[in-house]
């Protein structure tokens, strides 16, 4: 397995991952590719390696005149940041969360809002391509992605983010999971947090997470990382959420700063030698300040 590298996700028919290479690690960052009647590609990663779908695409047979669908799960750079050049170069149509469409036609506040979110990890990324309003085609949940000899149907799942959608291929009990149902990490065979902000709402997430488990898939397919059977990961993933949060709000009634909470975490994390000291420190770190922020949120709301 390595970067660029197409595989099948054998309990879908049709349909292949690639592995972008995100924040130049492997086994991080998944985009889908449906080689249906009308081709679609889910999430297209941060955009600064897109030219990765492009030989999927070709890997798998698609001419890039015939993809029908850019469909990123949600507007946060890592799963939408190459949405315009895709768009751009294939001529496919954009569907987005109607929440998120106005952060794809202008990027500038999404921009902003992922150098102020990521830190030094914006060194991966790429300023995204705006894209024309007529060229994407607004969902907000409850439509169905026809793709001709298949289908999806569309769920909103604003936990995580505001703008955020899951589709659900029930034909093959597969769903694609964005971030609602956490980080998968290979090498640990485990689900770990996501709760970046500003949008990470616990209630919510947790309130996503049953919604997947109530369609009863056989199959999750995770932004991070990969298709993977789905029996027991709601449940791990809540459970780790609510222990995260906890510990969160503990580390802050008991240290100083947000630095020595992400120095308390980073020295605990099993991630740190999957990802790397500094790969995982930006990850722990986007986290506290998402469970922060929900915290302060919860707390001025009573």
């Amino acid at each position: 397995m390595g970067i660029g590298d197409v595989y099948s996700v054998e309990a879908v028919p049709d349909c292949y991952y690639v592995d972008m290479g995100l924040y130049g690690r492997d086994a991080y960052g998944s985009v889908y590719v449906y080689d249906t009647e009308r081709p679609a590609v889910i999430d297209t990663g941060l955009g600064t390696n897109y030219e990765h779908i492009l030989d999927a695409l070709e890997t798998v047979g698609i001419g890039r005149d015939e993809l029908a669908y850019v469909v990123p799960t949600h507007v946060h750079l890592d799963h939408a940041g190459g949405a315009g050049t895709l768009a751009e170069e294939t001529g496919a149509r954009v569907l987005v969360h109607e929440a998120g469409v106005e952060h794809l036609v202008d990027p500038t506040r999404l921009w902003a809002g992922t150098k102020a979110a990521v830190g030094d990890r914006i060194r991966f990324y790429t300023e995204p391509e705006p894209i024309p309003e007529d060229r994407i085609e607004a969902i907000e949940g409850g439509e169905t992605i026809d793709l001709g000899d298949r289908s999806l149907d569309v769920y909103h799942a604003p936990g995580h983010a505001f703008h955020q959608t899951v589709f659900h291929d029930a034909d093959a009990r597969a769903v694609f999971a964005a971030d609602a149902a956490g980080i998968y990490v290979p090498e640990l065979d485990r689900v770990v947090e996501t709760s970046p902000p500003p949008g990470f709402d616990l209630e919510e997430v947790v309130a996503d997470a049953r919604m997947i488990e109530a369609l009863n898939p056989e199959t999750i397919c995770y932004g991070h990382f990969g298709p993977v059977p789905a029996e027991g990961r709601i449940e791990e993933y809540v459970e780790v959420t609510r222990r995260w949060v906890e510990a969160v709000e503990k580390a802050r009634a008991e240290l100083d700063d947000e630095d020595a909470i992400v120095e308390r975490f980073s020295e605990r994390s099993e991630t740190t030698e999957v990802w790397g000291e500094r790969s995982a420190a930006g990850e722990i770190r986007m986290n506290v300040r998402g469970v922060l922020r929900y915290l302060d949120a919860r707390g001025e709301n009573g």
